[in-house]
């Protein structure tokens, strides 16, 4: 059955109700992140009623008229909205990558196409600071993935040039372009964005924990300061516990129940509360159940489930739907 309330399953419908030609022009101007969710949504599908199609339609004929009565193309309009949803500083850097797009830059996109394996043989045999240049533009699951596959020097020293990252000079430009068979033709590296320290720890967010705690060891060895400072920006699971209940209740409509059983085993019990205290009733008590008849997990398969919640979580903050803060502090994505 269905799920209408699900952001992604609606998209699912009303792409599976274009046909195969249509779909597939659609699916060519969205990333890969929101093809792979789409796509996981579209086989997850198994059963459809006609009223289900109806409503997603009727849904997004009335969102396609109100979205044709604004002035589109209207920089004023879309700097207003994003600045209202995102905050100033977030809308500021969204608002560049647009207008960079409708001048045609956007190529390093093109290495998020490629799977982490192939990115990793591109760079391998490059300096460690062609690597950490090429690592800040892309997605940052993909960054990380891509660093696992190097190996440990080569990983903590890139680690480390890409916290202390501070732009592209134009000769180091020219080198990139080289590098990436002109992948990054006309596109203007973007010194206040890309790389530094939040970059750095938004990349060792998506690494598994030995990983992360290898690069973190080797970083404090070298600048015990800078390594301190990656660490105060980085978002882990216990943070959730210091979110707004609001935020909890969007993230929990994301994901599955059995993922959080096994991403919430052996949390600490203020975190579980958290996740409980959102629920109904019902909800409540069954997850309750669930987590005292639960047997012995192996810790691998607790932090894929709790990386997995943080990435809906960072999804929903990207978005502007939700703010991940810590303790009253600024937002961390």
């Amino acid at each position: 059955m269905a799920n209408l309330e699900d952001p992604s399953e609606r998209c699912a419908i009303l792409i599976m109700s274009l046909g195969e030609d249509a779909a597939a022009e659609v699916f060519k101007h969205l990333s890969p992140p929101e093809i792979q969710q789409i796509s996981s949504s579209m086989a997850g599908i198994k059963q459809l009623t006609r009223s289900d199609v109806d409503k997603v339609l009727a849904d997004f004929r009335q969102e396609a008229d109100q979205f044709m009565a604004v002035s589109l193309g209207s920089e004023d309009y879309i700097r207003s909205v994003l600045t209202k949803a995102l905050g100033t500083d977030r809308a500021a850097g969204l608002i560049e990558d647009i207008l960079d797009a409708e001048a045609g830059a956007g190529g390093i996109d093109a290495l998020n196409w490629l799977d982490a394996a192939s990115v990793a043989e591109l760079v391998a045999d490059e300096h460690p600071q062609i690597i950490a240049t090429i690592l800040v533009h892309l997605q940052r699951d993909r960054a990380s993935a891509v660093l696992e596959l190097l190996n440990e020097r080569l990983r903590n020293d890139v680690m480390l040039r890409i916290a202390t990252f501070g732009g592209v000079q134009p000769a180091a430009l020219a080198e990139l372009t080289d590098v990436l068979n002109n992948l990054l033709s006309g596109q203007g590296a973007k010194r206040s964005k890309l790389g530094g320290v939040r970059t750095a720890a938004e990349i060792l967010n998506f690494m598994t924990s030995s990983e992360e705690d290898a690069v973190m060891n080797n970083l404090r060895e070298l600048d015990a300061d800078l390594a301190q400072r990656i660490s105060e920006e980085m978002f882990v699971f216990e943070n959730l516990v210091d979110i707004e209940d609001t935020a909890i209740q969007l993230i929990l409509k994301e994901i599955n129940t059995d993922s959080l059983t096994i991403a919430l085993k052996g949390a600490p019990e203020e975190l579980r509360d958290k996740f409980l205290g959102n629920m109904s009733n019902r909800a409540s008590e069954m997850l309750r159940d669930d987590l005292e008849a639960q047997g012995p997990v192996r810790m691998s398969k607790v932090e894929e489930a709790q990386k997995g919640i943080l990435a809906v979580a960072r999804r929903l903050a990207e978005t502007g739907q939700i703010s991940l803060t810590r303790l009253g502090n600024d937002e961390y994505v």
